[in-house]
């Protein structure tokens, strides 16, 4: 059986992310693994003395007292939810859980940011994208989890986004869902003629193993924009799409900053639920 992962800080945003889980759930016979943060400081933790070791108990009363409000909620009825409590906030070690617990995907919301924040600092949301090995759905309303018909796949079709490509093939199989691939073709330095793309993406199916691969690259829509996140959301609207999915490389640190994250950026500014899975 599968597993869920939902972080919660126990506001309405991630409980809006443990209401698109448990229909998640429902529909996949998942089961649901949430985990609050608490953020107890090192100092509580090391401290020996009785007031430390109450705060440290505070914390962790409240985390407990928060978690029983939370899974007597009526649409978690019926599934398997299990309650973990880590006590720091340190996203880095969320593939500590994941792995301990098999965990298959993580489901968070999303509210944006934007500015300074998000250059430097970016959502908790944006943090998981970046250190999780499994994918990461995010999603901003839980509405949007009821009709998940139609899903882009968005990709730069290279070799090395090959197995996030069989992944999400899996997915959509697994969702029952149509799977709309589309190249962006941006203006200006990383613009690709024909030949460029034919070549590239009869590299890339064949690689990925293919069967038919001249009908794996009739699939795929170029479309050409000024850049590749305003084409994605543009062809994602163009087609009425449920969901999108998209690789990411999960930079970090230094290489973050500079660069930045295309899945990140997608993920935190789309109004649709987004799918990453990392390369």
């Amino acid at each position: 059986m599968k597993t869920i992962l939902v972080p919660t800080d126990f506001s309405e945003h991630s409980e809006n992310a443990l209401k698109a889980a448990a229909l998640i759930a429902n529909h996949q016979n998942a089961n649901l693994l949430v985990v609050h943060m608490a953020g107890i400081k090192d100092a509580i933790l090391t401290k020996d003395n009785n007031q430390t070791a109450e705060e440290m108990m505070f914390y962790i009363r409240l985390a407990e007292k928060n978690f029983a409000e939370l899974l007597n909620k009526p649409y978690l009825k019926g599934l398997s939810v299990t309650p973990i409590i880590k006590r720091h906030i340190n996203f880095s070690e969320i593939n500590e859980v994941i792995t301990e617990n098999n965990v298959s995907l993580v489901v968070m919301s999303s509210h944006g940011t934007s500015g300074l924040h998000e250059i430097l600092i970016g959502s908790n949301t944006e943090k998981v994208i970046r250190f999780s090995d499994v994918p990461v759905l995010v999603i901003k309303e839980v509405a949007s989890v009821y009709k998940m018909g139609v899903g882009v796949y968005a990709s730069d079709f290279s070799k090395d986004s090959i197995d996030a490509y069989k992944t999400a093939k899996q997915f959509f199989k697994d969702w029952q869902t149509d799977m709309k691939m589309v190249y962006v073709n941006p203006t200006g330095r990383k613009f690709k003629n024909s030949r460029e793309l034919d070549q590239m993406l009869t590299d890339f199916f064949t690689e990925a193993g293919e069967e038919n691969v001249a009908a794996s690259k009739n699939s795929v829509t170029i479309y050409s924009e000024q850049s590749i996140e305003e084409g994605i959301f543009n062809y994602s609207k163009d087609i009425n799409a449920d969901f999108i999915v998209i690789p990411t490389y999960a930079r970090k640190g230094i290489a973050h900053i500079l660069k930045g994250s295309l899945s990140e950026d997608v993920a935190n500014h789309s109004m649709i639920p987004v799918l990453t899975i990392k390369i």
